[in-house]
């Protein structure tokens, strides 16, 4: 019991730090291209809140959540493989 608790203590910490790297990555890729956008475009007024009204819409949008996949698709990996295992 206590390696299984050390597994998913250990694995939570390694996914957390992966989400957080992935979701850091996505928003300075996502910053770079409303800026970029945003020169293309020629547009006139406060470049800085129009580049932080189009990252709160990022924010709600599906891609970030999409990122939460990082915890979900291992940890059923790892259900199925020990169900697997000890069942089968």
């Amino acid at each position: 019991m206590f390696a299984l608790a050390r597994l998913t203590v250990i694995g939570l910490v390694v996914l957390t730090v992966i989400y957080i790297c992935l979701s850091l990555y996505s928003r300075s890729v996502r910053r770079g291209k409303l800026k970029a956008q945003w020169d293309r475009e020629g547009m006139t007024g406060d470049r800085d809140a129009w580049i932080d009204k189009g990252l709160r819409d990022f924010d709600g949008s599906l891609r970030r959540k999409l990122i939460l996949g990082v915890y979900i698709v291992p940890v059923t990996l790892v259900i199925v493989l020990i169900y697997f295992m000890n069942f089968y």
